[in-house]
């Protein structure tokens, strides 16, 4: 049985991953800050929780005893929680980056998988934005997991094997839900206020459900190491304009909660020009990975959360639901 170490794993993602990854047949290690606490993890003979900073490489290296794989996902994660403190970007989503590395390939952990993002292209005009296509940092999110890239292309060795997905924005449904990724914000409001506010509207958005994602990963740690050593893969599925999404969101909500009928939309502006639309041409040809959901089926997944009264709290406000909110709250350092 082969062991997993899970950076971030208490998180959105992490959330649905953990499970699937004990239902494969790992022992899993969930090594997280806790910000969100670990509630919407399963209680498993299989499953070790650590309390922990990536900023402790120390801690970090004594988690990785017999840790055959690192998924590497934890990071200050979406663009506006940069505004609290740049410093806290910076050490926590790439100054302790190749740390973490060497402490890896030094513990004999034999795969890392680093969880960059495809807002490492920021704004392009391109029909297709390939793998090889330049990156246009305009956060430092964005720079940061792209900086974080070729430190890792470094340690690439036979005996260490390193790969860098670029998700496109998640959506989807989570023991530890987020309501500020796009789908999940539009899907909220539609549910909540009977209205979309599309900021913008033109912008094309890659966007992924998050069990294809989780589902990517657990591919990627069995994946023959002659197809992924040292690669970089996006993974995305449908790219739309914002505006395309408010109306399948409202389709679907529609649809699937009748009595909130009408769903208004109505465009205001943005200071988020981020627009690009991404190809997952190269995953699909040389991994045979296409993603078996989509967005309607995202949309579809939350609409029976909330009918199904999953999410205790105000979903439009509370801190549990928004990164931003929390890391503020918690005064993180």
């Amino acid at each position: 049985m082969k062991k997993v170490l899970v950076t971030g794993g208490a998180g959105y993602k992490g959330c649905v991953l953990v499970p699937k990854l004990l239902q494969a047949g790992y022992q899993v290690v969930v090594y997280d800050l806790m910000l969100f606490g670990s509630a919407g993890l399963p209680r498993h003979p299989d499953l070790q929780v650590v309390t922990g900073d990536i900023r402790d490489v120390k801690l970090y290296a004594r988690s990785l005893k017999g840790v055959n794989e690192v998924i590497h996902m934890a990071c200050i994660s979406n663009d506006p929680s940069f505004d609290l403190d740049p410093s806290l970007s910076r050490t926590i989503n790439y100054e302790c980056f190749e740390p973490m590395v060497k402490a890896s390939k030094a513990a004999g952990v034999e795969r890392f998988l680093y969880v960059s993002s495809s807002s490492v292209y920021g704004v392009s005009d391109a029909p297709d934005v390939t793998e090889d296509h330049p990156l246009v940092p305009l956060t430092d999110y964005n720079k940061y997991k792209g900086l974080c890239e070729p430190l890792l292309r470094r340690y690439q060795s036979p005996e260490f094997t390193t790969v860098v997905i670029r998700p496109a924005t998640v959506c989807g449904y989570s023991p530890r839900m987020r309501f500020d990724l796009t789908v999940n914000i539009l899907t909220n409001h539609a549910v909540n206020k009977g209205l979309i506010t599309v900021f913008g509207g033109d912008q094309k958005r890659p966007n992924i459900h998050i069990d294809n994602i989780c589902e990517l990963y657990v591919q990627l740690l069995s994946t023959p190491t002659d197809l992924i050593a040292g690669e970089t893969f996006n993974a995305a599925y449908q790219n739309q304009t914002v505006s395309e999404l408010a109306n399948i969101v409202r389709e679907v909500v529609e649809e699937e909660m009748p009595e909130k009928k009408p769903i208004k939309i109505e465009k205001t502006s943005t200071n988020d020009p981020r627009s690009y639309h991404v190809s997952s041409k190269k995953i699909g040809i040389r991994l045979g990975w296409f993603p078996k959901r989509n967005i309607q089926d995202a949309v579809r997944d939350l609409c029976r959360a909330f009918k199904a009264g999953k999410f205790p709290g105000n979903t439009l406000a509370d801190e549990q639901f928004i990164n931003v909110k929390a890391v503020k709250k918690l005064g993180l350092k």
